[in-house]
Order: C-alpha cells, then sequence, then structure tokens
C-alpha cells in the first residue's frame, strides 16, 4: 500500500504539499502533523474564503493526481458535507497537450520504427488531452498488415511518459498523510482519509492500465449484445501496448447537437434509453460505467432510433449478486413509496456501527420518501434524495459500500441527463415496471432452484467435512489437549466482592464473639461493649462501601 522509505525519499513534494496547504488556509492542520523541518511558515492571513473553495483551489494548485483525488472525494456525499461534494465536483483536468518530443518518445516505446507498419496514418495533434494522457486519431492497418486492405478508424489514447511514475509519488504521499491525519488530527477520522486515498487508489490505477479499459469495453460489448439502442468501441489488442491502447473512433454527435431545438420526441426517447441503459447495468449486469457524463455519451443513428455510444470504460463500478438483490429492494421501496421498506433495504445494506434507533431511523426515512417521492422529474431531485438517504444512515452509524455511493453518483448524472432533455420524465413510474420485474425473476423458479443447490451443495460440503472434525475433536480429547475455557465478564467483580464481604464477616464474628464471651462471664463490660461497637462499625462500612460502588 505506502513505502514509508519512498515517501522519505520525496520530501521536496512533501513539503510542497505542505505549504500549498498552509497557503489555501490548512496550516492549523499542517502544525499538528510531525513534518519536523518540513512544516512550512503559517502564511499571512488572507481574505476570507469558504472551506470547500479553499480545499478546491488546493487541490487544483497541487497538480494532476490530486485534481483525480477531489474527483473522487465528490462522489462521497456520505462522508463530506454537500457544499464540499458541490465544490470539488467543478475540478477539471488542467494540463497542457504532451510535447511533440514526449509523443514520440510514447510512440517509439510502443511501435520502435513499425509506426506506418502499424497505423496508415497518425495526426500527432491531440483531439483530447487530460493528467494522465491525451488522445489522437489515426486510421489503423488490418492485424495482417496488409498495405491493401481498408484501414479501420481508430483513437490511440497515449499516456504521458512519467505519468505512473508521479502518480506512484503521490499515492505514497497521500496514504502517508492520511495515516498521520487520522493518528494526529482526531476530528478527520470521520471523513475516512484512508479509505479515501485508498478509493482514490483504485481509480487511479484504473486509469493506468489500458488493458483494463479493453477488457472492460468488451464485457460492456457481451452484456449488451442483444441491445442494439447502445455501442462501445472495439479494442484493438494487437496495436495497443503498456502505455498505448487503440480502440474504434466513434463518429457521432454530442447530445445538445443530436438532439433538434423544439424536438419534443427525440428527447424524451434518449433520456428513457439512457435511463435503462444504466439501470441494467446496475441491477442486472453488476457492472456499469462509473462516469457516464454527457462527455463521455457519443449519439450515433438517428434521431427516430437513437445510439448511446459509451466511452472511457476505464472506471467501472460492480456490485455482487446479493447487493444487487439489496438495491433492487432499496429502488422498488423508492418507485412504490414504501417508507418502511427503504429503511429496512438501507439497514440491509449498510454496516451498523453500533446499535441503531429503529422507531426514530424509520421515522426519519418516512418522512424522506413523503419529501421526494410521487412527483415529476421536474420536482424531484434524484441526487438530493440519494444524498438525504445516505446522510441519514450516516447520522445512525449506519457505514454505506463505496460501490453503492458509485451507483448514486451514476444515478445522479443520468438524472442530469434526463433533465436536460425531458424535465417532465418522471423516474420513478419509469422504472416501477423494471423493478418489478426483476423482483420476479428474484423469486422465479429458476433463480431459487439455483439457490437451492448451491445450499445443497454447500450443506453436502458440511456433511463431508463432518466426520473429520469430530475425529479431530476426540483425538484431542483422548490425547488431553481438549480444554474447554468459560469466560463471566463479571466474574472478576463478583469475586472482588464475595472476599470483602468474606473478610468483613470472620471480623466482625471474631469482635462479636469475642464481646458476647467477655459479657457472659461479666467481666470487662466496657470492653465488650467496645468489641460489640466495632462489629457494628465493621458491618456498616462495609454495607456503606458496597453501596458507594454499586454492589450492595
Amino acid at each position: 500500500m505506502v513505502s514509508v522509505v519512498r515517501a522519505v525519499k520525496n520530501t521536496e513534494r512533501l513539503a510542497q504539499i505542505a505549504l500549498v496547504l498552509a497557503r489555501h488556509g490548512f496550516g492549523e492542520i499542517v502544525s499538528r502533523l510531525p513534518l519536523g523541518p518540513l512544516a512550512p511558515t503559517p502564511p499571512a492571513a488572507g481574505e476570507p474564503r469558504r472551506f470547500a473553495v479553499r480545499l478546491r483551489e488546493a487541490l487544483q494548485e497541487l497538480g494532476p493526481s490530486f485534481v483525480k483525488l477531489g474527483q473522487v472525494m465528490s462522489t462521497r456525499p456520505d462522508l463530506l458535507p454537500a457544499d464540499v461534494v458541490g465544490e470539488l465536483r467543478k475540478l477539471q483536468d488542467d494540463v497542457p497537450p504532451m510535447t511533440a518530443e514526449e509523443v514520440d518518445e510514447v510512440l517509439t516505446e510502443a511501435y520502435g520504427d513499425h509506426l506506418d507498419a502499424v497505423f496508415a496514418s497518425f495526426d500527432r495533434t491531440p483531439l483530447a488531452s487530460a493528467s494522465i494522457g491525451q488522445v489522437h486519431v489515426a486510421k489503423l492497418r488490418p492485424a495482417d498488415g496488409d498495405r491493401e486492405a481498408p484501414t479501420l478508424d481508430v483513437v490511440v489514447k497515449l499516456q504521458r511518459p512519467r505519468a505512473r511514475a508521479t502518480v506512484e509519488r503521490d499515492l505514497d504521499l497521500l496514504y502517508l498523510l492520511a495515516r498521520l491525519l487520522e493518528a494526529h488530527v482526531p476530528e478527520t477520522r470521520a471523513f475516512a482519509p484512508v479509505a479515501m486515498v485508498t478509493q482514490f487508489d483504485r481509480a487511479i490505477t484504473a486509469e493506468l492500465d489500458p488493458a483494463l479499459e479493453a477488457d472492460n469495453a468488451a464485457r460492456f460489448a457481451r452484456n449488451f449484445a442483444d441491445r442494439p439502442e447502445v455501442r462501445f468501441p472495439t479494442p484493438y489488442p494487437y496495436a495497443s501496448g503498456k502505455r498505448t491502447l487503440v480502440m474504434e473512433r466513434f463518429f457521432g454527435q454530442h447530445l445538445d447537437d443530436f438532439v433538434p431545438s423544439g424536438d419534443a420526441e427525440t428527447g424524451p426517447r434518449v433520456a428513457r434509453r439512457a435511463l435503462h441503459v444504466i439501470a441494467k447495468m446496475v441491477f442486472e449486469d453488476g457492472f456499469f460505467h462509473a462516469d457516464p457524463h454527457p462527455g463521455n455519451i457519443i449519439m450515433l443513428g438517428t434521431t427516430a432510433e437513437p445510439v448511446l455510444g459509451l466511452i472511457d470504460l476505464g472506471l467501472v463500478g460492480r456490485l455482487s449478486e446479493e447487493l444487487r438483490d439489496k438495491a433492487i429492494s432499496l429502488m422498488l421501496a423508492a418507485v412504490t413509496g414504501d417508507g418502511a421498506g427503504l429503511a429496512d433495504a438501507l439497514l440491509s445494506i449498510g454496516k451498523p456501527k453500533g446499535r441503531v434507533d429503529l422507531p426514530a431511523f424509520r421515522a426519519e426515512v418516512a418522512e424522506l420518501s413523503e419529501k421526494y417521492l410521487g412527483r415529476s422529474l421536474a420536482e424531484v431531485e434524484l441526487s438530493g434524495l440519494i444524498r438525504d438517504l445516505v446522510q441519514g444512515a450516516i447520522k445512525y452509524d449506519i457505514e454505506m459500500p463505496a460501490d453503492l455511493l458509485m451507483v448514486g453518483k451514476a444515478l445522479m448524472t443520468v438524472e442530469g441527463i434526463g433533465k436536460q432533455l425531458d424535465p417532465s420524465l418522471d423516474v420513478w413510474t419509469e422504472l416501477r415496471p423494471y423493478f418489478t420485474k426483476l423482483v420476479m425473476e428474484r423469486y422465479g423458479p429458476r433463480r431459487l432452484g439455483r439457490e437451492a443447490l448451491r445450499g445443497l451443495r454447500a450443506l453436502s460440503t458440511s456433511a463431508a467435512d463432518l466426520p473429520g472434525q469430530i475425529h479431530t475433536i476426540l483425538d484431542d480429547l483422548r490425547g488431553g489437549k481438549l480444554e474447554l475455557v468459560a469466560r463471566d465478564p463479571a466474574l472478576a467483580t463478583a469475586t472482588d466482592r464475595l472476599g470483602r464481604r468474606v473478610f468483613t464477616a470472620v471480623i466482625a464474628t471474631a469482635l462479636l464473639g469475642a464481646g458476647t464471651t467477655l459479657l457472659a462471664v461479666d467481666r470487662h463490660a466496657t470492653l465488650a461493649t467496645g468489641f460489640l461497637i466495632a462489629a457494628a462499625i465493621a458491618v456498616l462500612a462495609h454495607l456503606w462501601r458496597d453501596r458507594g460502588r454499586g454492589q450492595g
């Protein structure tokens, strides 16, 4: 995860990070970290700005890795306040294109002197540029290198020469800073710094592996093989490398350009298709595009039969079958306005960190459901519903899975597309029959039969293992190795109380016996009275001490 040795070697970068944070108003936090001589001198107080703005500006100044971290943080409304999430969503990659020398370096590493044998043409002017790499257009020759065969229109993603080394350095430092924050600034633990960096690590690592995006594209294409309303670019592994990815080029239009002004049919048609595509990804396949914003959608086909072309497939989300079932229950409760079902679904998805006040939690979720449900999309903010549900769960100390939060972000993005294309679209009405069908399939004969077979296999395995486990226990019993230990948490307290009572009883009995004996023989009446009084005091002192400890 993190190499402290490597992190220490990057003291100059660490000092720069500390200085930038201090300059943007986080000096008090930096001063509490054990940075020694790397701690910056607190800058003079500047014009007051909101915390969210200062955080965004600091991350922007720290460069591409921190911009990516901020973008990941913007997907965590469960951990961060709404104003911080909103501000971090403004973060954009702002880096210059690669130089001609850097482009040549990457191409030479990938293709050597055979660039012309792979591509019939290669445009060295980038189509788009980002922090990790940039995109060029080219014409790809067939795999057999036949120069007479038709070429393929492709895009070529080139990774910046030192992108991986820069990201790995910053990751080491981010892990180090996150651990220092949790150790020395306890109030930051509520925002889970290490967990946040771990999620960022996962996202940025996906972007650094071109083969991973190619695999994702192929999997999406298989999942939607019978759905012509959506397409994914075909990867060409034979022309790709460690820092290059060659994929089919889509020729289409941006959403705004595809939907003609005043067209009352194309917008709703596209909105519904986008909604059903993301719903299938999440709730049927458990494998979904984690950032389906309009920039990652190229419109193909015609206005009568629109086709969504989804690109930039490096970052995806995954839901297990169990979590998909729970998410379906959650959405079904939402679309039917079932407040109690919504609360139960949230409880089953989340992980309570302690005891949950169930009546209060259900009452709060019911109030939220009344606030949002039963309205058209023009009136309902899906992102607000998800945010409030998640915040409600966090309020009751229920931790939500990170992958489910990625689902929330994807659904929020589709909500934005829906509002743009068809403000009157009612998401809940549109999805109600879809989720009803999924629930019916969940309890259908095929699904129940598969689960019964799985249970029988597990039972069979356990039954087969049982004789061996019993044999092991009997061997331990015969060899005197079997030991049963019972622990009672109150045993130590009870033993202490019993010991004190026995001691007091012995002393009081001795004093009482001496006093009564002296009185019986009618000798030393004063001393005998003293013994009796001492016995009474001993008993009363013991009772008073037990009462003070709540043990009487």
